[in-house]
């Protein structure tokens, strides 16, 4: 398999989640075609993202579909378990913590921590709260190699210091911060308040697009001032 771009990387869940789909539905082949449009990439996009993992489909056949779904999960390290800890439970973290895909995807949670009296020794998901003071101890332990952080954005760098130094390698935030890493250490940021600004603006857009011009030979509905002339 070559060197995958991070814009290929992007784009291979959403081909996965749409093959679950069509496997759900007993769809055993698909088209580069098909599959294009169930994740809103053009074909020849979705073929030369496919190419980088050794995947061609036949022609006239196209894709065989659990073989696809095998070499993207393998491609996105999920043939292999990776342990997960979560540092803060609140509201959002607590949703996180009770998420059912983390073992359809390959990932095992291992440790919740915050610091809240109200919350530590509670159970979420299965799972005992703990306090951060144990942080260092059960990523040791576990092996965890993947954090998420849902803390208050004021304590979202010091959390990130703290997993890097004990050996977490890469990080979900979802802390309303960008958080700095060293090299070696993967950081996605989640801003659920950015995304959904995104998605205001794009409403706004639509709502203030103008009408569409008129056909030739179509009657142009006078403006209010000609109508008072």
């Amino acid at each position: 398999m070559r060197a995958l771009p991070p814009t290929t990387v992007a784009r291979l869940p959403g081909y996965l989640r749409s093959l679950g789909g069509l496997a759900s539905e007993g769809v055993t082949t698909t088209s580069s075609d098909q599959l294009a449009e169930l994740v809103g990439a053009s074909p020849a996009q979705l073929r030369k993202d496919l190419s980088y993992l050794g995947a061609g489909g036949r022609r006239g056949v196209g894709y065989e579909v659990d073989h696809l779904r095998r070499q993207i999960a393998q491609a996105l390290g999920m043939a292999e378990e990776r342990q997960v800890v979560i540092v803060g439970i609140g509201n959002l973290g607590h949703a996180l913590a009770t998420y059912s895909g983390f073992a359809d995807r390959g990932f095992v949670l291992v440790g919740l921590f915050d610091t809240h009296r109200d919350l530590v020794g509670t159970t979420v998901g299965g799972h005992e709260v703990q306090h951060v003071d144990h942080l260092e101890r059960v990523i040791e332990e576990t092996e965890a190699s993947i954090a998420v952080v849902a803390t208050p954005g004021s304590a979202a760098q010091a959390t990130t210091d703290r997993l890097v130094a004990a050996g977490i390698t890469g990080i979900l935030n979802f802390a309303p911060r960008t958080v700095r890493v060293p090299d070696g250490v993967d950081v996605r940021e989640v801003d659920l308040g950015s995304e959904l600004q995104i998605l205001g603006f794009h409403a706004r857009q639509r709502s203030v697009a103008p009408a569409p011009a008129p056909a030739d030979g179509a009657p142009v509905a006078a403006s209010p001032v000609a109508a008072a002339d």
